[in-house]
C-alpha cells in the first residue's frame, strides 16, 4: 500500500465536502473493489472518505410494491430482508449469491451500482427493474445511469444515497458464476410488469450491462422460457477472456435467460 488519508464521514453532506476538499478522493463503503484495486496499485487516491457510518444511507423500506434500499445496505442485509423477499424475492436471491460470506457482509449495493463492474450482479437487476438511483443531487433512471465499462452518470462529487423501484409481479435472475470469485461470467435478470418485459444482461458485454431487446419482444408475446427456444445472441460486442470466449458467453446469455424466466414463473 501507500500513503492515503482516511476520513470517516458522519453525514452525506459531510462526505461530499470531504471529497471536494481532497486532491483525488474516493468514497469507500465496503471496499470490495476499491481496496484490492489499491493493493494492486491500479488506483492511488489521496483520500478515502468512509461512508459506512452514515445512518441515512442504511436501511431497506418496503411499502406495498414500492421498494427503497439505502446505498449502505450490505448484500447480506438485502438477501435476508423478509419484507423485500415477499415482494421481490429475485433481488434477495441475487444478493445471497454474491461472492462469499465476507463479501456479502462488507460489500454494499450502493458501491456495486456506483462502480458498475461489468461482472457485477446488481446492475442487471437495476436495469431490468427500471430502478431509480437517487443521489445527493438528483434522481437518475437506470437506463441513463449505466454508461459503460466501470462508467456511470455520477459526477466526481456525487454520492448514491438510495435505490428505488416498484416490485414487478414476476422477476427472476440466473447467473453462471466464476467458480473462484463468484462474479457473473454471465447473468440475466428478467422482470415482467404491466408495461412489458425487461431483460438485462451482466458479465458478458464489452460495455457492461445491457438490455436484450429481442428477448424482451419474444417474452412480451408469451412469458415462458419456451419463447426463447432457438434464439441466439450475437457474439459481437461480448467479452472474451481466459474464462470464456464471446461465443461461449453468447450461449450463456441464452441459457441463463431461460433459467431466469423459469425462476420468475416458479
Amino acid at each position: 500500500m501507500y500513503e492515503t488519508n482516511y476520513q470517516r464521514a458522519k453525514t452525506a453532506s459531510e462526505a461530499v465536502k470531504l471529497i471536494k476538499a481532497a486532491d483525488d478522493g474516493k468514497f469507500v463503503a465496503g471496499g470490495q473493489t476499491l481496496i484490492p484495486t489499491m493493493k494492486a496499485r491500479l488506483a492511488a487516491p489521496s483520500d478515502l472518505v468512509d461512508l459506512r457510518h452514515i445512518g441515512d444511507l442504511s436501511g431497506i423500506k418496503v411499502s406495498g410494491k414500492n421498494v427503497s434500499i439505502g446505498a449502505g445496505a450490505t448484500h447480506a442485509e438485502v438477501a435476508s430482508n423478509a419484507k423485500l423477499a415477499k415482494v421481490c424475492p429475485a433481488v434477495c436471491a441475487l444478493a445471497g449469491n454474491i461472492g462469499d460470506p465476507h463479501v456479502r457482509h462488507m460489500g454494499t449495493i450502493g458501491g456495486s451500482v456506483a462502480n458498475n463492474d461489468p461482472a457485477a450482479d446488481y446492475p442487471a437487476a437495476m436495469l431490468a427493474l427500471g430502478a431509480t438511483i437517487v443521489t445527493n443531487r438528483r434522481k437518475i433512471s437506470a437506463d441513463r445511469f449505466f454508461k459503460g465499462l466501470f462508467e456511470t452518470a455520477l459526477g466526481d462529487d456525487e454520492l448514491v444515497k438510495e435505490i428505488t423501484f416498484t416490485a414487478p409481479p414476476k422477476a427472476g435472475y440466473a447467473k453462471f458464476p466464476n467458480p473462484a470469485s463468484r462474479y457473473a461470467m454471465t447473468g440475466v435478470f428478467v422482470a415482467r410488469n404491466k408495461e412489458g418485459v425487461r431483460v438485462a444482461v451482466t458479465g458478458a458485454g464489452e460495455d457492461g450491462v445491457f438490455r436484450a431487446k429481442k428477448m424482451e419482444k419474444a417474452l412480451d408475446a408469451k412469458f415462458d422460457s419456451a419463447s426463447l427456444d432457438g434464439m441466439s445472441v450475437p457474439a459481437d460486442g461480448l467479452m472474451g477472456d481466459i474464462h470464456g470466449s464471446p461465443e461461449y458467453r453468447a450461449n450463456l446469455v441464452a441459457v441463463m435467460a431461460k433459467r431466469a424466466v423459469d425462476s420468475a414463473n416458479g
